[in-house]
């Protein structure tokens, strides 16, 4: 007997029903991250966000994602692996250096760079700002985007800062990250509204927050 009858049509049929799948969530993953964005992460329901992304069922998001936990991860990590790819990019031009800028510049780079790509206006930086200063969401962040690029990064800059005591070295990590991140929060804002800011590009907006980190990690310590 004859088992292949009909199996290519069933076949394509499936791979309709994955690509519409596929579709809607990459669609309830924007929306989401634009409603999180603007309104904050608690203010925002997944009924509104399957409605804003334009679906009949509101239960979409539950039904594509899971919880509301999932949901903050499937879009950290959508934006995480195009950085990661780009960090890794870096460390391999840069090597075994022992130039502080270039190891602040993998940490830098990578977040610009991908946010230029996307093209105004973004959102991802607003929406992993409200994570990481939430202590019930930081950890989505931290566990989504410390691998082995981030790791290997942090460690080339500790090597570059042998006379850093320990205890200033994770102060100013700590410092270091919050500048980066609240940063890059305020000029997608600005970018998204459309008002002034103090740097025309990402390129040089990139450039000016590498000079200053560099002060940062190489300031004076006061015995």
């Amino acid at each position: 007997m004859d088992h292949t009858h009909g199996t290519p049509a069933r076949a394509s049929g499936r791979s309709a029903r994955a690509d519409r799948a596929g579709g809607t969530r990459e669609l309830i993953l924007a929306v989401a991250e634009r409603l999180f964005a603007e309104r904050g992460v608690f203010a925002v329901s997944n009924r509104q966000i399957s409605e804003a992304a334009g679906q009949g069922n509101n239960a979409a998001v539950g039904y594509h994602f899971g919880t509301k936990t999932d949901l903050l991860r499937a879009i950290v990590r959508r934006h995480g692996e195009r950085t990661d790819t780009l960090r890794v990019a870096m460390l391999d031009e840069i090597g075994d250096s022992t130039d502080v800028r270039d190891w602040v510049s993998c940490l830098v780079r990578p977040g610009t760079r991908h946010l230029a790509e996307l093209g105004a206006p973004t959102w991802y930086a607003r929406f992993v700002v409200q994570l990481m200063t939430d202590p019930q969401l930081r950890d989505i962040v931290v566990d989504e985007t410390f691998g082995p690029s981030l790791e290997r990064t942090v460690d080339g800059l500790n090597r570059c800062l042998p006379e850093l005591p320990l205890p200033v070295r994770l102060e100013r990590g700590d410092m270091a990250r919050h500048l980066q991140l609240h940063m890059l929060a305020e000029r997608e804002r600005a970018l998204a509204e459309g008002t002034h800011t103090a740097r025309s590009t990402w390129a040089e907006y990139e450039t000016g927050m590498i000079d200053a980190l560099i002060g940062l990690w190489l300031a004076p310590v006061t015995p």
